[in-house]
């Protein structure tokens, strides 16, 4: 599942809302997840985790311009996908305004 976001700030300022938002998100739905690591090389967030049984994992990369999602789903998740794709689109929309 492949998001592609546009951004109209700097890198450094776009990696920031990322990060601020996933902590909001790890916030109020971490009790749900578990084995969840997260490590930024760079502009390259690489992800892990389950969440009700359920595995996924991908990059999120900054560029000057976007914020490329990359997630694998399980293929039991994958009835759950347009669901699952639309609320990330949704939610990365409005944290950059577009």
């Amino acid at each position: 599942m492949k998001i592609i976001v546009p951004h109209r700030t700097t890198r450094e300022e776009a990696r920031k809302i990322v990060d601020r938002r996933l902590g909001e998100l790890l916030a109020q739905y971490g009790h749900y997840a578990t084995d969840s690591q997260m490590t930024w090389s760079g502009d390259r967030l690489d992800f892990n985790g389950k969440a009700k049984g359920f595995s996924a994992n991908g990059t999120i990369e900054v560029t000057d311009t976007e914020v490329i999602i990359d997630a694998k789903l399980p293929l039991i998740a994958k009835p759950f996908e347009p669901r699952i794709k639309s609320t990330v689109e949704r939610e990365a929309a409005a944290m950059f305004g577009t």
